[in-house]
C-alpha cells in the first residue's frame, strides 16, 4: 500500500515524498483511516513503528480541512520527555510544512521566553510537556477551551514519570467534545483505567511484532565484572569497529563518569541526562545525529525521545531497573526495518535485573564470549535465560488454550 491509497491531501503527500517516504508502516495503515473518520484511538504499537507518523498526518489532514479564523489551539500533544516533545514537533513541522499551521514545542528546562513570544503570535498546534505546559496555562499564555484533538503519547512513560496527575488536570481544561488519541508502548491496569475515563467508544489498534521481526535487531550479552566494563566498551568500538552507538547508564553520575573515561581513550562522547540544560542537551543531541560526536551516553530519560537514523548500536552500559525499557532503549536502533545491533553488559549484581528483562521479553539474550576474565555466572545465566524463554512460551501457550476455550 501506498500513503496515496490512504485519502491524504496532495500538499502532505508532498512532503512525504520530499522525506523519501513512500509506503505506510502497519501501524500507519490501520490508525490514519481510523482518525481521519473521527474516532477515537486506544493505539499499542512497539517502538520505532512509525507511531508518530500514525496520528500527525491525519490531524494535519483533519485541520487543513476545516477553515478556522480564530487564532486558538486546535490540536494538543502531550509527551514525557523534552527530547520527544521536540521529535514529535519536528514531525508536524515536516509534514505539515506546505499548510501554514503554527505550532510550538512547549516544556521546561529553558527560559519561557522564546515558548511565549510564539503563543502570543498564536498558534494552532502544541506540543508539550506537562510541567511546563501548566505552568503557563497558570500565567495565562495558554487556553484550551477550543482544542478539538488531544493525543497522549506514550502514556505509560508518563505514569512512570509521575505525570498522570498533571494530565487529569490539563484535560479537566480540554473541551469534552474533542477526538483523542491515546498510545502507550504497554498497557499496566493503571493505564487501561486512564484510557477508559478519557476515551469515548475508541477503535482499539494494537501492533504486535511480527513473527521473526526481533532478528532486525541483533541481541547479544556480555557477562562481565563491573570494573571491567569500561575497558570492553573500548574494545568493542575498537575492534567491531562500533562508528555510532547510543550508550545507556542507569545514573546521571554513571554517564558523566563513562563520558571522561572514554575522553581519556580518545573516545569522542558526550551525555545528555535530565541535570543538562536542554541547550546542552540539544547540542549533544545535535553533534550525535551529525557524528561530530560518535558516542551518546544516555539516562532512561532520552529512550523514548532520541531518533537518529540508521543508528547501527545501542549498548546497555547498566541494565535497567525496569524491564520494559530495555525494549525502549533496543528500539532506537533497527528503525524503519534497518537492521541494528543492541548489547548489553551484565555484572554479577545485575543477574536479577537480567532475569526480569528475559523473562518479560520471553527471549533468551545469547551470551557472547570476549576476551577477558571467564566470568563464574555466565554459564548459570545461560540456562536461566534458557528456563525464563521456556516459562514465557508455556504462559503463551496456556493464554491462547484459554481464549480458543473461552470463544467456543
Amino acid at each position: 500500500m501506498s500513503f496515496e491509497k490512504l485519502n491524504l491531501s496532495a500538499s502532505i503527500l508532498q512532503a512525504l515524498k520530499t522525506k523519501g517516504y513512500v509506503h505506510p508502516t502497519t501501524v500507519q495503515q490501520k490508525a490514519i483511516p481510523v482518525i481521519l473518520e473521527g474516532s477515537d484511538v486506544f493505539g499499542s504499537a512497539q517502538t520505532g513503528s512509525g507511531k508518530t507518523a500514525a496520528f500527525a498526518l491525519p490531524l494535519l489532514q483533519l485541520m487543513s480541512s476545516k477553515e478556522r479564523s480564530t487564532r486558538a489551539v486546535r490540536t494538543l500533544v502531550l509527551a514525557p520527555t523534552r527530547e520527544l516533545a521536540e521529535q514529535i514537533g519536528d514531525s508536524f513541522r515536516e509534514y505539515g510544512k506546505h499548510l501554514g499551521l503554527k505550532q510550538a514545542v512547549i516544556f521546561g528546562g529553558v527560559s519561557q521566553h522564546a515558548q511565549t513570544t510564539q503563543l502570543r503570535n498564536g498558534v494552532s498546534i502544541i506540543v508539550a510537556t506537562p510541567g511546563r505546559l501548566l505552568d503557563l496555562m497558570d500565567q495565562g499564555f495558554i487556553k484550551l477551551n477550543e482544542v478539538e484533538y488531544l493525543v497522549l503519547d506514550e502514556a505509560d512513560k508518563m505514569l512512570d514519570m509521575g505525570f498522570i496527575p498533571d494530565i487529569k488536570k490539563i484535560v479537566s481544561k480540554v473541551p469534552a467534545n474533542r477526538q483523542t488519541l491515546f498510545f502507550s508502548a504497554t498497557l499496566p491496569p493503571e493505564i487501561k483505567k486512564l484510557a477508559s475515563s478519557l476515551l469515548r467508544n475508541p477503535v482499539t489498534i494494537e501492533i504486535k511484532p511480527a513473527p521473526g521481526s526481533e532478528v532486525m535487531v541483533e541481541q547479544k550479552l556480555f557477562m562481565v565484572d563491573k570494573i571491567s566494563k569500561t575497558a570492553l566498551l573500548c574494545d568493542l568500538i575498537r575492534n567491531e569497529p562500533i562508528s555510532q552507538a547510543l550508550v545507556f547508564t542507569r545514573t546521571k553520575r554513571g554517564a558523566d563518569k563513562l563520558v571522561k573515561a572514554l575522553g581519556q581513550k580518545g573516545i569522542r562522547a558526550q551525555a545528555i541526562h535530565g541535570n543538562k540544560s536542554q541547550n546542552i542537551r540539544q547540542r549533544a543531541l545535535d553533534d550525535f545525529k551529525t557524528r561530530r560526536v560518535t558516542m551518546l551516553v544516555a539516562t532512561d530519560v532520552a529512550s523514548r525521545g532520541i531518533d537518529v537514523k540508521e543508528l547501527p548500536y545501542v549498548i546497555n552500559y547498566d541494565l535497567p531497573d525496569q524491564a520494559d525499557s530495555y525494549t525502549h532503549r533496543i528500539g532506537r536502533t533497527a528503525r524503519a526495518g534497518a537492521k541494528g545491533f543492541a548489547y548489553s553488559f551484565c555484572s554479577p549484581d545485575e543477574r536479577m535485573l537480567l532475569r526480569d528483562i528475559q523473562r518479560t521479553t520471553g527471549y533468551a539474550i545469547p551470551v557472547q564470549e570476549h576476551g577477558y576474565k571467564s566470568n563464574p555466572h555466565a554459564k548459570m545465566v545461560e540456562r536461566e535465560s534458557v528456563i525464563a524463554s521456556t516459562s514465557s512460551k508455556r504462559a503463551n501457550d496456556r493464554s491462547e488454550r484459554s481464549r480458543r476455550y473461552s470463544r467456543a
